[in-house]
């Protein structure tokens, strides 16, 4: 057992020697340096990996996201070429308000430039500023009467309980949007025309008839009435579409803390139409000077163009049916540049009252 013992002891002194020679990290002297090397060369690749742009880092590649989405790309593609020739490139036309456009022997690379002379002609035109008055009464009129209508009308919607009595009354009342302005006004004539029914109706009880269609001071509010007949039905479809993503939850938890049915309209119902009309209205603030011109051109002559002439239809008269080409494009130039004003001012008011309007306030 001796010689066991010593063989023991000998095994134990020589590993005592090799734990001497080990450091406290588990590397031996010699080896110490080159361990500290590999660790600073290998900290040192991960720096210039981390330098680099890693898509699994960043999101995949835009080649990789073009591959993938290619089928969307393509079909697409048709869409924007007609956005492209149909809505800007015609922009590229808006140098003839700068020149004396002669549309049938100069064209426009000849016709010579003349400046802000056709602005000055605008500005100088006191009837042109008499047609902007017109248009924007006539505008205001039906922000005030037209807007809120399909709003009262999806509230009463939502109301009623029976999907089928729901549809059938949306249906209803969005068919005359597919109606064209020369059936509107026809509609409207046989009603309210001096020979409509109406008026013979009037007559043949005694009563002395009227012509709604040719009087010059209800004009504004003719034209109104069309309006909502012809487009309410569409504007009730975007306010439903709202209201089907309001939580029904919160319709129960009103009532059950003794909210009725006004009440819970009030606190539930318009806070989450909110958006929805600060967007809308925007939007129609923006388009104050784009009135249906297929409308008031079909009846302008039977009231008169001191009651129904807008800014496009004096832009056709004094324009473009004149060969005056270089003034409407003027007119058309100041028509957008005040829209877009329009719409800046009413989504900075929209922000002020908390609300995203068209574009969100950084």
């Amino acid at each position: 057992m001796k010689p066991r013992a010593i063989v023991a002891t000998g095994t134990d002194r020589s590993a005592d020697r090799a734990t001497d020679s080990i450091g406290a990290d588990g590397s031996s002297d010699e080896d110490g340096d080159n361990t500290s090397s590999r660790a600073r060369g290998n900290s040192g690749r991960k720096r210039a990996v981390a330098g680099k742009t890693s898509p699994a880092a960043n999101g995949i590649t835009w080649r990789l996201r073009l591959r993938r989405d290619r089928t969307l790309v393509l079909m697409t593609l048709p869409a924007i070429a007609l956005l492209l020739i149909f809505n800007y490139i015609p922009l590229l036309g808006n140098i003839v308000a700068f020149q004396d456009y002669d549309v049938y022997d100069l064209g426009i690379t000849g016709s010579p430039f003349v400046g802000f002379d056709n602005f000055t002609r605008i500005f100088e035109d006191y009837r042109f500023w008499d047609v902007l008055l017109n248009t924007l009464v006539i505008f205001l009129t039906q922000l005030i009467l037209f807007f809120p209508i399909p709003i009262a009308i999806a509230l009463l919607l939502n109301t009623i309980m029976s999907a089928r009595v729901r549809a059938w009354v949306q249906a209803v009342i969005y068919l005359p949007h597919f109606f064209s302005w020369v059936l509107v006004v026809t509609v409207f004539q046989q009603m309210f025309g001096g020979a409509g029914l109406i008026a013979q109706w009037l007559r043949e009880h005694g009563h002395e008839g009227f012509d709604l269609m040719t009087n010059a001071s209800f004009f504004k509010f003719l034209v109104t009435a069309q309006a909502i007949w012809k487009d309410a039905g569409w504007g009730v479809i975007v306010f439903l579409a709202a209201l089907a993503a309001v939580n029904t939850d919160l319709y129960e938890a009103a009532a059950v803390d003794g909210a009725g049915r006004w009440r819970r309209m009030w606190h539930v119902t318009l806070p989450a139409l909110r958006p929805v009309i600060a967007l809308l209205l925007v939007l129609r603030v923006g388009s104050a000077l784009n009135l249906d011109f297929e409308q008031i051109l079909l009846q302008r002559d039977q009231v008169g163009p001191g009651a129904a002439e807008i800014l496009d239809t004096y832009i056709w008269w004094t324009g473009i049916k004149t060969g005056d080409f270089g003034y409407a494009a003027a007119a058309g130039i100041f028509k957008g540049l005040f829209s877009v004003a329009m719409v800046l001012g009413a989504n900075k008011v929209a922000h002020m009252l908390g609300e995203q309007g068209v574009y969100s306030k950084k």
